[in-house]
């Protein structure tokens, strides 16, 4: 479903996180919402209404007591002249506010008189988002039967800060509004995906194995993403040590091979996300028992023999899944060894990302990702990798839809 007809009204309040409701006016009006722009005061300390209002192509609305636009009590028409009020971003302040029914600018007199769905996406410190005060708004504002999108974990404006207060990328809002419009309904539900995380293990022996450096963590938050949205999820793991996500089944193995005998009998599927760090190696013929140094005898020499290429299989199978998506994890010219796999691998897209030891990207929260595909090349910011992820889920969901 997209968004055609439908009447948006924004409200943007003050916050570092302001500037991406320049890319969610755009993102709206791509899927044919009609975007009406509400801005607080200290909204317009951090963008201005002229970049909102080219952005909507329509007018922008600050002042409540405004001779213009109050000459018809507006501030009841905009309240009432919408399909959805979405707040983007919510600062603690707004949510306080809506939380006592306070009403003593444009926004909170709208969000007081509107008898329309409310979605807000929080943004905001975590010492704030985490505070009992905010925590009560919360709850009442559920309570209340306001919607919420977010807030995400990843680093602050301030340095040195992380935590959970994010405010959610604006294709996981546009997503959020979709489903509420859709009675709640998820872009996924009645798929299958299959999603392989972690490494794998080849053994030398009982003791010693070949392995990449990833934590799992990438692929696990992927998995969950799509099970959010609906999605029936198999999580192939190799060995890691975080938690599986909730929602999901998991499957537990150790090698490759162990690995694509996994995903071929979850197959056929409707989504298949190749993430694991795969070892392209293993020893031809593992000891039985642990190999011994003998003093002045130089080391056993390792025959290796090529493992199976999971997403080359996955991606040329005869139950091929309806999209394919694979990881490149490279240390140098990322967008062309991308586009390489693309090809060779037989993928709907690749999400290719630098690994280089000073990314910190292997066992870190972290990536910065390329998604590489026929239709050129998207290149996303830092983030976190459950933004990572929740917004991999999102285009999943979106390029399924058209297919």
């Amino acid at each position: 479903m997209d968004l055609s007809g439908k009447r948006i009204l924004l409200i943007i309040s003050g916050g570092i996180a302001a500037y991406k409701s320049l890319d969610l006016i755009r993102r709206l009006r791509e899927r044919g919402a009609e975007v009406r722009p509400v801005m607080t005061k200290a909204a317009q300390e951090f963008v201005t209404p002229l970049a909102v209002g080219a952005l909507s192509s329509g007018h922008v609305y600050t002042e409540l007591f405004s001779r213009e636009d109050e000459q018809d009590v507006g501030h009841i028409r905009l309240a009432r002249d919408c399909d959805l009020v979405l707040v983007a971003p919510a600062t603690a302040n707004l949510m306080a506010r809506m939380a006592h029914g306070l009403a003593d600018d444009l926004a909170s007199t709208i969000l007081l008189a509107t008898d329309r769905p409310v979605l807000i996406a929080p943004a905001m410190n975590p010492k704030m988002w985490e505070a009992a005060a905010t925590r009560r708004n919360v709850e009442t504002l559920k309570a209340d039967g306001i919607s919420f999108i977010g807030p995400m974990a990843g680093e602050m404006a301030e340095s040195n800060e992380a935590g959970l207060g994010r405010m959610a990328e604006p294709l996981q809002i546009v997503d959020a509004a979709i489903r509420m419009f859709d009675g709640g309904a998820k872009p996924l539900s009645g798929r299958k995906a299959i999603v392989t995380s972690g490494p794998t293990h080849e053994p030398i022996d009982p003791v010693r194995y070949i392995a990449n450096r990833s934590s799992g963590r990438q692929g696990h938050a992927i998995a969950a993403a799509l099970a959010k949205l609906g999605a029936d999820v198999t999580l192939v793991s190799g060995p890691v040590t975080i938690p599986a996500p909730a929602g999901v089944t998991i499957l537990h193995v150790e090698t490759a091979s162990e690995m694509l005998d996994a995903v071929e009998t979850r197959l056929p599927a409707d989504i298949a996300v190749m993430v694991a760090a795969v070892a392209d190696w293993r020893v031809a013929t593992s000891a039985d028992q642990k190999i011994k140094k003998q003093p002045g005898e130089a080391p056993a020499p390792l025959l290796l023999t090529e493992n199976p290429d999971i997403l080359k299989t996955v991606g040329h199978h005869a139950k091929r899944p309806k999209l394919v998506v694979g990881f490149a994890a490279e240390t140098q010219n990322i967008e062309a060894n991308g586009r390489s796999k693309l090809e060779r691998k037989g993928a709907d897209m690749i999400v290719a990302n630098d690994v280089s030891p000073q990314t910190g990207v292997m066992g870190g929260t972290r990536n910065r990702v390329k998604i590489i595909s026929a239709d050129g090349v998207d290149a996303w910011p830092d983030l976190g990798k459950d933004e990572v992820a929740e917004r991999l889920a999102a285009l999943i969901a979106e390029r399924l839809a058209s297919k």
